[in-house]
């Protein structure tokens, strides 16, 4: 009686200690047995043929505990089973069912030796085999459906598979139909191309892929002995994968083993890491085997992804650069520069200095309002000797002073941000006419003037109807003109999820499937237009409407699908499907939206984001300080997504004020802001710069002089400055549109541009008239550089100009030769 109620706890044991271990590892204290190592799972029960189990061992903390930098053994320990008939158990810790009955694997290492109690259930003579969760799981490990081989768009060698098993049903018919049912031998399966390509029975262009003889070989051949059952419409599926440690921080050279369980759609749970694909997303800093044994081989962070069952999960790991940082000089400023300084120890990375006050002025001003200070406003700044002048200084241009008379900026910093969204939303007079652009860009530049939060902007845009004319975000609506266009558009802007993917197939990256991606785009089904005349002379304008029927099919499976949310259940009780949507989406239990926002301002303001690229922050795509992207989206929900308190918190950080120039310990660092990264503005606030430099402003097309660059509502202007510093199109909703790397022709623009010239020489600009105020020397000079770089000359450059100019009798020319160099500069052209 005894055997059979222990091995029943022992079962409910397992499952427990298993879920426990899935959510809270690595400070699960259920887990934290033994004085010298811990062993997970510290027992185990396998059913079925060919079950496996991962073992992974790890050093004890002096609390008898593991953590994240607990050394890995799983390589160094040596494995015994007490009973091979029953389990066998290899070098690197994997346990295999044999045979029915229960024993015991010792785990020796450092001297000291645990057990591993093992039970063993459902072993039979002739076991059937579930294509769907077996067969397709030995396929996707060797790598047969996978975009390079015969899950390209056409296959190989006349064979195409699915990509990662999407199409359970196309796999199964062309290995066992198609080809004339040539790739299978029923009756001798040792026989069947299916089994002698992969092992190099007969010549195969991929290589070898599968051993003969091994655990994976037997699977497949024992399928074909059984008649090769197709798949099952009622097996379970893959819900989600958990990697085992999900992070670790070691030594270089340090190694992991890695633990995959799979969660399926009946509640079940079974160690998947034989048949788990592990991949290095950063190959200079990981290393990941085929089996899941991870090697820090570099310094810095990186990650292994993990990928199963149309599942993907990541494990990131972390090589410090150096033992140890002094940050005696640090001081918090809020709870960003707390989280940025555990993020700093971590690594091994020691920050730079702050920035002095000319440079923080002049990164402050164009960061938020897309505008350099005018000289008075400089002078003032760079004068006072208030200690708190760089805070007071951020509320003035967020406007958050409260004061009038200080609260100026306003105008500046609805256009500039204006601009940044009409650029994502594609606001475009080439797409829906200039009275469509018009309304869409006043809605949008009037929304960020009243501080309108972020998530009524978002449910005004995405549930908009009537006059395209008279309500600006209905245009929304004509710019993507299909539900799948509407649901692509949407979920990138408001999510940073690229679910372009997922149209044709599982997405490779990403846990989203062709039903998730026409569950989305089911939303729009139903969202319809009509013309109207209501404008008589101004054309007719269309007119935004909800219909009442309207369905999305997926095209391959022929199925309608329900308007349902990503990871969440249809919607069937909205009359405008779009509400329902909004609600979804701006709700403060959804991570998306915040995440997305705060990814893409810190990238905004700090010059990359904390996941990169910044909109496209799928499972796989991790963050480099996920501790910091949770509380920045966490502080932005609570203040009800307000993007006003998410500028000033991040432009008050220490991480924000930081200097530019990078030292000897932190040089090697791009990913964690341990010194501002220089960037260069975008080429409307860049114009604009130059304009008030000079003191003369450049005509577009359509709107009137004295109109600025960052208040352009358009994306049509023939403006060769514009084009070759890389205004965008506005034709795609990616960030990437925007092109803000240098390049040779906008370095030849500037040095040798006639525009350029005629402004800096111009008899109404800035030279002209403080040539004509008689200004001496001195201040002519301090006031191009104040217009220009926001700072005063220093004694070295001041020096030099006094030189230059009682070197060159014309003075006049001097002064612009002087303020085109100041132009040309890198400090000017750029953001530091």
């Amino acid at each position: 009686m005894f055997l059979p109620r222990y091995f029943a706890w022992l079962n409910f044991s397992i499952v427990l200690r298993s879920a426990l271990c899935f959510f809270l590892w690595p400070t699960c204290s259920v887990c934290l047995a033994g004085n010298d190592f811990h062993v997970d799972p510290p027992q185990s029960v396998l059913n079925g043929n060919y079950s496996q189990t991962q073992l992974v061992v790890r050093a004890s903390t002096q609390g008898g505990g593991v953590n994240e930098r607990s050394a890995g053994l799983t390589g160094q320990a040596v494995y015994h089973s007490s009973n091979p008939q029953v389990v066998t158990v290899s070098n690197s810790g994997r346990l295999l069912a044999v045979g029915n009955g229960e024993a015991v694997v010792t785990v020796n290492a450092s001297g000291t030796t645990h057990s591993v109690p093992v039970k063993v259930t459902g072993v039979v003579p002739e076991p059937r085999i579930s294509f769907d969760n077996q067969v397709l799981a030995v396929i996707g490990k060797a790598g047969c459906n996978a975009g390079a081989c015969h899950a390209s768009q056409y296959g190989k060698g006349g064979f195409k598979l699915s990509v990662f098993a999407y199409a359970p049903d196309e796999d199964y018919l062309a290995i066992v139909r198609y080809g004339f049912g040539r790739r299978v031998n029923l009756n001798d399966p040792e026989r069947s191309l299916f089994l002698l390509k992969p092992t190099l029975g007969v010549p195969h262009e991929g290589g070898r892929r599968l051993q003969a003889g091994s655990i994976d070989y037997q699977i497949l051949q024992q399928w074909l002995a059984g008649g090769a059952p197709g798949p099952n419409k009622k097996a379970a599926s893959v819900s989600r994968i958990g990697v085992l440690p999900n992070r670790r921080v070691g030594p270089k050279g340090f190694t992991q083993q890695l633990r995959v369980l799979a969660t399926y759609s009946d509640g079940t749970m079974r160690d998947v890491t034989a048949w788990a694909r592990f991949d290095s997303m950063d190959e200079g800093i990981v290393q990941v085997s085929r089996d899941g044994l991870v090697r820090g081989i570099g310094t810095g962070q990186g990650v292994a992804m993990v990928r199963f069952g149309g599942q993907a999960e990541v494990a990131t790991i972390v090589v410090p650069y150096a033992d140890a940082v002094d940050l005696a000089g640090w001081k918090d400023q809020n709870f960003i520069d707390t989280l940025a300084a555990a993020k700093f120890k971590e690594v091994g990375i020691a920050p730079s200095p702050l920035c002095d006050d000319a440079t923080f002025l002049r990164r402050a001003y164009l960061d938020a309002i897309g505008t350099l200070p005018t000289v008075q406003q400089a002078t003032t700044f760079l004068d006072s000797k208030d200690p708190d002048k760089r805070k007071k200084l951020i509320d003035e241009l967020l406007g958050l002073t409260g004061d009038p008379a200080r609260d100026i900026h306003n105008n500046e910093y609805a256009a500039y941000w204006s601009l940044k969204w009409s650029d994502l939303i594609r606001s475009n007079s080439a797409a829906i006419g200039e009275q469509g652009m018009w309304a869409l860009y006043n809605w949008i530049k009037e929304s960020f003037r009243e501080n309108k939060h972020f998530d009524q902007f978002v449910r005004e845009l995405i549930t908009a109807q009537g006059s395209t004319y008279s309500n600006g975000p209905a245009n929304y609506f004509r710019i993507a003109s299909s539900p799948q266009d509407r649901a692509e558009e949407t979920s990138q802007l408001f999510l940073g999820v690229r679910l372009q993917c997922a149209k044709c197939h599982h997405h490779p990256y990403e846990n989203f499937s062709q039903d998730d991606y026409y569950g989305f785009a089911a939303f729009f089904a139903r969202v319809g237009n009509k013309g109207s005349q209501e404008f008589g002379i101004f054309g007719g304008e269309t007119v935004i409407l909800v219909q009442s029927g309207g369905e999305v099919t997926n095209p391959r499976t022929g199925k309608v699908l329900q308007p349902t949310p990503l990871n969440g259940r249809p919607v069937t009780s909205s009359i405008d499907r779009r509400a329902a949507l909004a609600d979804w989406i701006t709700s403060p239990q959804n991570p998306y939206l915040a995440r997305n926002i705060v990814n893409r301002y810190t990238s905004y303001l700090l010059g990359r984001g904390l996941v990169e690229p910044i909109d496209d922050m799928r499972a796989t795509n991790a963050p480099t300080n996920p501790a910091l992207l949770d509380a920045l989206a966490a502080d932005l929900v609570k203040s009800g997504l307000d993007l006003k308190h998410l500028l000033r918190a991040i432009m008050n950080s220490r991480l924000y004020q930081l200097d530019s120039q990078p030292t000897r310990n932190n040089a090697a660092d791009d990913r964690f802001y341990s010194h501002y990264r220089v960037k260069r503005p975008a080429a409307e606030p860049l114009l604009d710069a130059i304009d008030d430099a000079t003191g003369i402003r450049t005509k577009f097309a359509k709107v009137p002089l004295g109109t600025r660059a960052i208040e352009l509502p358009d994306a049509q202007y023939n403006d060769y400055f514009l084009t070759a510093f890389g205004k965008p199109r506005r034709e795609g909703v990616c960030e990437c549109e925007r092109v803000s790397e240098p390049n040779l022709a906008q370095a030849l623009h500037t040095l040798n541009s006639d525009v350029l010239a005629a402004k800096i020489s111009s008899s109404k600009g800035r030279v002209a008239k403080l040539i004509a105020a008689k200004k001496s020397p001195d201040a002519i000079i301090d006031e191009l550089y104040l217009a220009t770089l926001s700072r005063r000359a220093t004694s070295e450059e001041r020096s030099a100009c006094e030189k230059l100019l009682a070197a060159n009798p014309d003075k006049k020319a001097f002064y612009e030769d002087l303020l085109w160099s100041l132009i040309n500069s890198k400090h000017f052209l750029f953001i530091h």
